[in-house]
């Protein structure tokens, strides 16, 4: 498959679903300005794109869980404007423009941050969405979806996270917080879209061994990214880890260690999703694409 045409096209979808399902004209006044900002700010859409394909894997029509695949960039999209705030990683540019809390100021950035978690709730729950769908396969994947975003995922890794700034490097430290804060909205990502789709539980197990090892080596990515990348090219500043005493798994093992650690991690998605059959191949060609990426 030609992988570039697939993002392209997955990313034409996701956007003009986000459009319609977070509509400007919609009585939101300036957060709901705020929030499709940060939304249409650019980006590459992956978590959405892996809900699509975890749902393709299993024979199911990506159409169906488009849902849950808006309300996973609308949580995403959240994660970032509150980890762009001064009390966090205090960033003044994301996606090549300034940052939510630049445009809008912190007070309405933290509102619009609220309301885009809250209207991925909205949508995972909203009858006129999921009719037709399995209830009970709905309630599986919205908790999967939650929990990820929650305490025992992402905010517990950002939890971590600060909490390890300025300290010894340690690589399971950088594992466990680097599982919760990137990995696992990315492995809800293709597990949500392959229950929706009606996926078996050998499949679904399937894809959270591929989405586990996806995320890992998104983030291993990301930290090579943050100390060899430009500007132009991330549209953020870089060097802002190493500038914050971050925690990276290139502080931990250094550059060429972790780089080889991310190979490993997507050739074994890859033989995992192959492993599935030819309708994963698109999950085969994005695990490649993690390590390869520039931006």
């Amino acid at each position: 498959m030609e992988l570039k045409a697939y993002l392209s096209r997955r990313r034409e979808m996701v956007d003009a679903a986000l459009d319609r399902l977070l509509p400007a004209q919609e009585a939101g006044g300036r957060v709901l300005e705020a929030m499709r900002y940060s939304l249409f700010a650019g980006g590459k859409r992956l978590r959405p794109i892996l809900c699509l394909a975890g749902a393709e894997a299993v024979g199911g029509d990506p159409e169906r869980v488009m849902f849950c695949a808006c309300a996973m960039e609308m949580v995403h999209t959240y994660s970032l404007i509150h980890d762009d705030l001064p009390a966090m990683d205090d960033d003044e540019f994301r996606r090549g423009v300034p940052t939510s809390h630049m445009v809008y100021g912190e007070g309405l950035a933290v509102l619009a941050g609220d309301g885009l978690l809250t209207q991925a709730m909205v949508l995972l729950s909203d009858p006129a969405q999921t009719d037709g769908l399995d209830p009970c396969r709905v309630l599986e994947a919205s908790q999967v979806v939650m929990k990820a975003a929650g305490y025992v995922g992402m905010v517990g890794g950002q939890a971590v996270d600060l909490a390890s700034e300025n300290l010894k490097p340690d690589l399971a430290i950088v594992q466990y917080m680097h599982a919760m804060k990137t990995g696992a909205l990315i492995t809800a990502s293709v597990q949500s879209g392959a229950i929706l789709a009606g996926g078996d539980p050998e499949q679904v197990r399937q894809l959270v061994r591929y989405g586990r090892r996806v995320g890992l080596a998104f983030q291993i990515a990301d930290d090579l990214l943050d100390l060899e990348g430009d500007f132009n090219a991330l549209g953020k500043k870089v060097g802002a880890d190493l500038a914050r005493g971050k925690m990276t798994y290139p502080a931990v093992v250094g550059v060429a260690q972790a780089r080889k650690m991310g190979q490993e991690l997507v050739d074994q998605a890859a033989a995992i999703a192959e492993g599935l059959g030819p309708a994963a191949a698109p999950l085969a060609e994005l695990a490649r694409y993690i390590m390869a990426r520039t931006h």
